[in-house]
């Protein structure tokens, strides 16, 4: 039974030594990115096309003629191996190409106010988008107002 008690207490140890190190890989980095720079990457501005304008933080707007919703988009990409302005370029279109389909589906044609809303907190920007970036997964997070405006 020694033999036995022994090995248990190695595999407690080493399931113990890895979990704690789980944490130290899985680190979880604020990173700020340029808008342009994601519109730019991936073929982001084709992909989107132009019949749904989209607005970031405060950035004025035609005239509003009614807003239809509001909604929110988290999404995570596999950041492994990849550097976090190329991860979270992908995970901002893939974002993006989620808000384009909701204004679609809501009859909108711009997705207005959008900020970067990671944990429920917001950071409002025309000119940059917020990225959680670790070694494993980047994600982004946004919400906006879906709206009809005046041609």
């Amino acid at each position: 039974m020694n033999k036995l008690h022994a090995k248990l207490m190695m595999g407690v140890v080493l399931a113990a030594s890895l979990a704690a190190a789980l944490p130290a890989q899985a680190s979880d980095t604020v990173v700020m990115l340029p808008l342009a720079g994601a519109m730019a990457a991936n073929d982001a501005q084709q992909r989107l096309g132009d019949g749904v304008k989209f607005y970031f933080g405060d950035q004025p707007t035609p005239p509003v003629l009614s807003t239809l919703t509001s909604d929110h988009t988290s999404l995570r990409t596999n950041g492994f191996a990849k550097s976090a302005e190329k991860s979270c370029n992908w995970v901002f279109l893939s974002a993006m190409l989620q808000l384009q389909k909701r204004a679609v589906e809501v009859g909108a044609d711009a997705v207005i106010h959008t900020v970067s809303n990671y944990n429920d907190k917001e950071m409002s920007s025309q000119t940059e988008f917020e990225c959680h970036a670790g070694a494993i997964m980047s994600g982004v997070a946004f919400k906006a107002d879906f709206v009809k405006l005046a041609q």
